[in-house]
């Protein structure tokens, strides 16, 4: 067995939304999800980890080079139990990002599964424009 190459692992406690500017209007504890950035010459792509998540509780907006990311969680014991002990807290998720002005915001697509969002943001195409010079 290799040791060396083994990989440990690593665990992180959920990290809780320090307050904002703004009151929250939901009862429920806030998380900042796990974010992964990739970018190519084409494209940002961003993969975030929110479980609990689905496509209708999911909320993602770009405007004025801001990008929000909310997910809305409702908690759901099964149905006759009630919660005596927990190590994981349930909450919503709220991320957001300046994102730069080349974003071509009519083909952003994002896609949800299994509690992991897929989020592709695709870079305009530059474009050059031949400036003409007046005699004066």
């Amino acid at each position: 067995m290799m040791a060396d190459e083994s990989l440990d692992l690593q665990t992180q406690e959920k990290q809780e939304i320090e307050e904002q500017d703004a009151e929250r209007t939901r009862d429920q504890v806030a998380f900042v999800p796990r974010v992964d950035i990739y970018e190519t010459d084409e494209r940002i792509t961003l993969v975030a980890d929110m479980p609990g998540v689905d496509e209708q509780s999911v909320d993602i907006t770009l405007e004025n080079d801001v990008l929000s990311i909310n997910g809305y969680v409702e908690p759901a014991p099964p149905e006759g139990y009630s919660l005596i002990y927990s190590e994981y807290r349930v909450g919503d998720y709220h991320r957001r990002f300046n994102v730069s002005t080349n974003i071509d915001h009519e083909h952003v697509d994002a896609t949800l599964q299994n509690g992991v969002l897929h989020l592709v943001l695709p870079k305009e195409k530059p474009t050059t424009k031949k400036i003409s010079v007046k005699a004066s």
